[in-house]
């Protein structure tokens, strides 16, 4: 497998594809949607255009490749943007046809259920983004978060290092999409209390791979755009986060366990994990509980390391995922982990 290239930026004024390849909630929640889209327009530049199943729930897998073909296929489309994440984008890997995709490289940007996608891409040969959908980053309500707004332009717009910093405060509980007022106001946020550093401090610098891990979890079952040769893997920079469905440190060592069973945990000498989503509105946890459930998922990964991979540094409460402010990661391109200068540095 050739490794992944960055594929052509745009540039303000041209046109880029927002589509729905997991769940087309624009349908269910079009504030928060049409929000992104105006700032996508006057804080970027760039002309959003939609497709059949962008607003559509319940598209088929079918129609939602046939949505991705077209907007990777039309060369007045300079990237791709995903609407917001799901739960069954495995079910559109299938029908997509990767010699077209190849053969028509665009930056894809999205995160959660379309780390789907970006694995395809990664395998494809093709760098994409994780980070920044429309309804949840673009979308946000009050305004942009600044971290997002200026990590999103830089993925966007340019090519090069960009470090990342930690987030002064972050917001983990989310307000209503459904109330118009609730998009006028800034979310709750709360102090942060930087990354968290562990493992041997050493430099790496590699390719990154890795995304949701639950969605990972679902690839690996699936055997779906894993490389079969996990040599690629060696000396990559893994980096992975939870979602909002809070799923137990139980579950989330034993997807890291049976990723080293299977031979892989151990091949990234850099991990970097993303700060624990801890509230929902279905478990609307207090500050304690949240505390304690990122304790608990801290410790999960530690004993998971422990037992496979032992040699790796790893950073905790990294802002990439389901976190806000929330930093665009290139899936597939370079990142640099320096333990002894506490930095990170991305390559857009």
């Amino acid at each position: 497998m050739s490794v992944p290239a960055y594929p052509p930026k745009p540039v303000p004024g041209d046109r880029v594809a927002v589509l729905s390849p997991a769940a087309g909630l624009p349908g269910l929640f079009p504030l928060p949607h049409e929000l992104g889209l105006a700032r996508l327009r006057t804080e970027f530049g760039l002309e959003p255009v939609e497709y059949p199943t962008t607003r559509k729930m319940g598209a088929t897998p079918r129609e939602r490749a046939a949505d991705l073909h077209a907007a990777f296929a039309d060369p007045t489309v300079r990237a791709i943007i995903a609407s917001i994440g799901g739960d069954d984008q495995i079910t559109v890997l299938p029908w997509l046809d990767r010699e077209l995709i190849r053969a028509n490289p665009k930056p894809f940007f999205g995160f959660s259920d379309n780390t789907n996608l970006l694995a395809y891409l990664w395998q494809s040969g093709i760098v994409g983004y994780h980070g920044a959908s429309v309804m949840c980053q673009l979308g946000r309500p009050g305004a942009m978060a600044p971290p997002t707004a200026d990590s999103l332009r830089a993925a966007l717009f340019t090519s090069g290092p960009y470090e990342l910093r930690p987030a002064e405060r972050y917001c983990d509980v989310d307000l209503p999409w459904e109330d118009p007022p609730s998009l006028t106001r800034e979310p709750p946020t709360e102090p942060a209390d930087g990354w968290r550093w562990h493992g041997p401090e050493r430099v790496v610098e590699g390719r990154s791979w890795g995304g949701s891990l639950e969605i990972l979890s679902w690839l690996l079952m699936a055997d779906r755009e894993i490389a079969r040769d996990l040599s690629v893997y060696d000396g990559c920079v893994l980096f992975l986060e939870t979602s909002e469905e809070l799923p137990g440190a139980d579950e989330v060592f034993r997807i890291l366990r049976n990723m080293g069973e299977r031979g892989l945990l151990h091949r990234f000498p850099a991990l970097l994990i993303g700060r624990a989503k801890a509230w929902s509105f279905q478990r609307p946890s207090t500050a304690e509980e949240k505390a304690t459930y990122a304790r608990e998922q801290r410790e999960a990964v530690l004993k998971a390391l422990g037992t496979y991979a032992p040699g790796t540094m790893a950073v905790f409460d990294v802002d990439l995922g389901h976190t806000d402010p929330q930093l665009v990661i290139p899936y597939g391109g370079t990142v640099r982990v320096d333990g002894p200068a506490r930095r990170i540095t991305v390559t857009y």
